[in-house]
């Protein structure tokens, strides 16, 4: 006889729940006020671009300072006033970069004409990528640009530019491509040093950019849309600031 009373009001205590509070789940699914995660669809570029947080604070680019291809020492102060685009890389990697830095130069050429506009690429193997490398794979693959920098330096500074100043991860590891895992995302910085990024469908930030896919491409073997042309359709918005 308990176990039939315990029973009943199990039931009875279902039904009031479904009673009560399934319409109310239901209606702020249907007006939106659900807050979802979803990287994977930006579709709206309208209004301002948002900036990135941590702890409540808009989140700046640390501070650095690099040799770049011409051995000159490169740092934040060379940013000042431009809108700009950043990645990590290395010249002997033989899976995503050459993508990347394919996308790079044609954002490169789309802002040929623009004084305030420069990208900053950070080696992740800069033992192996001296000044005189970086020279060579700049004019390989057609950078012209003088705001482009492709920098080099210590290692471990710019591993924890990577992962702690960016979040970007970068990591040496022997069993990846070229000995080295890195993520294929580029970062947008406005013109005052800040990381900015559009939204995604649900009005979260979408806060870095994927590189490693060309607009040719359209998506990856995992369904990941290209970023390039959103990308660029932000930098102009920021330029425009």
């Amino acid at each position: 006889m308990k176990n039939k009373y315990t029973y009943v009001w199990v039931s009875l205590v279902i039904l009031v729940f479904g009673i009560i509070f399934i319409p109310r789940i239901v209606d702020r699914v249907n007006s939106g006020t659900v807050v979802k995660n979803d990287r994977m669809n930006v579709k709206d570029n309208s209004g301002d671009l948002s900036f990135v947080l941590l702890n409540g604070k808009k989140r700046r680019v640390p501070s650095f300072e690099f040799i770049n291809q011409d051995s000159l020492i490169i740092g934040n102060a060379d940013y000042e006033g431009k809108v700009f685009v950043v990645e990590f890389f290395f010249t002997s990697c033989p899976s995503i970069c050459p993508i990347m830095n394919k996308n790079l130069v044609a954002i490169q050429d789309e802002f040929a004409n623009a004084d305030d506009f420069g990208i900053a690429s950070f080696s992740i193997t800069p033992e192996y990528d001296t000044p005189m490398v970086l020279k060579e794979y700049a004019e390989r693959y057609g950078v012209f640009d003088l705001d482009w920098n492709l920098m080099t330096g210590d290692q471990e500074k710019i591993y924890t530019l990577a992962n702690e100043g960016f979040n970007i991860f970068a990591a040496e590891m022997p069993d990846a491509p070229g000995g080295f895992e890195h993520s294929g995302l580029f970062a947008l910085i406005d013109k005052n040093g800040y990381i900015r990024s559009r939204v995604d469908d649900f009005g979260n930030p979408i806060v870095y950019y994927r590189g490693a896919i060309t607009p040719e491409q359209g998506t990856n073997d995992h369904g990941e849309t290209e970023q390039i042309s959103i990308l660029i359709e932000d930098i102009k918005k920021l330029l425009d600031e």
